[in-house]
C-alpha cells in the first residue's frame, strides 16, 4: 500500500527534527547520514531517499537552519535605537533555543568556508543582515538617537560586535551569561550613541 502524502510529510518532519538534533548536539562536524539515522531510529538506506550525497545533507541542513532562524519569534518593541537593540538581542544566545541555533551557525562556518558556493551564500546572508541593521541605524539617526555618520558603516560595526559576543558566549557561557551579554550590548549602544564608554 503506497504511503499517503501525509505520511511523507510526517516523515520529512521527523527527518528535519533528527537533522536539527544532530547539529545541535554534535555540530556540523558530526552531521552524517549514520548519525541522523541513529537519531531517527532508521536505516541509512532510508535516508538516502532524502539525501543521496553528503553535500545534499549539508545543503538541506543549511536550509533548515535558515528556515528556523527566519521563523524565530522576533522582538518588535520599539523604533529607532530600541529597534536596533531588539534586532541585536535577537542574534544573541540568550535562551536555550537561541544557544542551539547559534551553536549550529558557528559550527557550520567550517563547511561554508571550505565550499566557494556556500561561502558566497553566507556572505550574501550576512550582507542582508547588515542591510536590516542599516535601516534601523538610519531610523535612529533620523530620530536624533544616534550621531550622524554612514549608517552602513555603523551597521557593519554593530553586526561584528554582536557576532563576536555570540562566539564568546558559546565558548564561555559561565562568564558571558545572558545578563552579561545584555549588559555588554547596552554598553556598546551607549557608546555608539555617545552616552558611555562601552566598557562592561
Amino acid at each position: 500500500m503506497p504511503r499517503s502524502k501525509g505520511d511523507h510529510e510526517a516523515r520529512r518532519r521527523d527527518v528535519s527534527a533528527a537533522v536539527w538534533q544532530v547539529m545541535a548536539t554534535r555540530g556540523f562536524a558530526g552531521l552524517t547520514l549514520r548519525a541522523v539515522a541513529a537519531e531517527l531510529g532508521a536505516s541509512t538506506g532510508l535516508l538516502t531517499h532524502y539525501f543521496p550525497t553528503k553535500r545534499a545533507l549539508v545543503e538541506y541542513a543549511l536550509d533548515l537552519l535558515e528556515q528556523r532562524t527566519l521563523s524565530r519569534p522576533r522582538r518588535e518593541a520599539g523604533q529607532g535605537l530600541a529597534a536596533l537593540r531588539d534586532a541585536l538581542l535577537d542574534i544573541l544566545p540568550l535562551t536555550p533555543e537561541a544557544v542551539d541555533s547559534n551553536r549550529v551557525w558557528v559550527s557550520s562556518w567550517d563547511a561554508a568556508l571550505s565550499d566557494p558556493a556556500l561561502s558566497a551564500d553566507y556572505a550574501r546572508k550576512y550582507a542582508q543582515g547588515r542591510e536590516r541593521l542599516r535601516s534601523r541605524v538610519a531610523a535612529a539617526q533620523d530620530l536624533g538617537e544616534l550621531p550622524r555618520g554612514d549608517p552602513a558603516h555603523i551597521a557593519a560595526g554593530a553586526q561584528s560586535f554582536v557576532l563576536g559576543l555570540v562566539v564568546q558566549a558559546l565558548f564561555d557561557p559561565v562568564t558571558f551569561t545572558p545578563e552579561r551579554q545584555v549588559e555588554l550590548l547596552d554598553g556598546y549602544l551607549a557608546a555608539l550613541a555617545g552616552g558611555g564608554s562601552g566598557r562592561g
